[in-house]
């Protein structure tokens, strides 16, 4: 079955391009797309997306916007932030929002369409450049330490998981890499959460990221 997908943009050139790029890859369906964010709630209401895919800047309801109130009115619905800018704090709020995934216009085609498809499973994507630029690269910070010391505390399945959860899979996916049940991964990405005190499953996924050194490793 085809991912099903809103697209947010306030320029309609650039919103008919990405309507036409997904339409060039197995697997994606537009089912909807808008230059205004405001329509969000009403559009999923319409056609049931399985993730919406918004851009971060715009006039009169930005991206954080849409994060926001897909979480208040349509918490399963994922959102993933597709923008040209790098602002630290704009990544950072959209994190602590809950959105699902924050990557760069100018990945691929193919990129783009696995990242909606990965963030409408469950998981999380975020472009490396953007995530070790808004988390901190450099392991001596205050975050990251606090991070390596948090991650020594696990189990060793734990640790399996948590690793896995730093490169963005869903559970369900967990469960299958790891021979779990997908109850048991769920019950250890909870105790995930209280361990590296994380307010969301992003949230989680740059610290566990940051603490295992995936955004050098992802740099290099």
């Amino acid at each position: 079955m085809d991912t099903r997908i809103i697209l947010i943009d306030d320029h309609d050139m650039l919103l008919r391009g990405l309507s036409l790029l997904f339409d060039t890859v197995e697997g994606c369906e537009v089912v909807a797309t808008t230059t205004d964010g405001r329509e969000v709630a009403e559009l999923i209401d319409a056609h049931a997306p399985d993730v919406v895919v918004t851009d971060a800047v715009m006039p009169r309801f930005d991206g954080l916007e849409v994060v926001k109130q897909c979480k208040d009115i349509h918490p399963d619905v994922p959102v993933l932030v597709l923008t040209t800018f790098d602002d630290s704090q704009l990544v950072s709020q959209l994190i602590e929002a809950g959105a699902s995934g924050y990557i760069l216009k100018d990945v691929s085609a193919e990129y783009l369409a696995n990242a909606a498809k990965a963030a409408a499973a469950g998981g999380m994507v975020l472009d490396p450049r953007i995530a070790g630029f808004a988390y901190g690269k450099n392991p001596a910070s205050s975050s990251s330490a606090k991070d390596n010391r948090k991650v020594t505390t696990l189990t060793p399945t734990e640790t399996q998981v948590a690793k896995l959860v730093a490169r963005g899979l869903n559970n369900q996916a967990i469960a299958a890499k790891l021979f779990l049940a997908e109850g048991t991964v769920k019950n250890h990405v909870s105790m995930l959460l209280r361990k590296m005190e994380a307010d969301n499953r992003t949230s989680l996924a740059l610290s566990l990221a940051s603490a295992f050194g995936l955004f050098e490793n992802n740099s290099r």
